[in-house]
């Protein structure tokens, strides 16, 4: 468990730092979405919900990957 954590507090390549900011905003958009008071087609509800989905997923595996200087 401690591997998990030490790797996710480890520098993270710019180019992840992106993917990663795009995963927070896409996660953002959904939620501002779902606290929508106006009743919305169900289709953008489902669409909110995979952007929900792949916004966490994307910013998680984006936080993991670490900067390897050694190579």
């Amino acid at each position: 468990m401690n591997q998990i954590i030490n790797r996710m507090q480890d520098t993270t390549p710019k180019f992840f730092k992106i993917l990663r900011n795009i995963g927070v905003s896409l996660a953002a958009v959904s939620a501002a979405v779902f606290a929508t008071p106006a009743h919305l087609p169900n289709i953008v509800i489902d669409i909110a919900g995979y952007l929900a989905v792949a916004g966490s997923v994307m910013g998680a595996v984006s936080q993991t990957a670490v900067l390897n200087e050694d190579e």
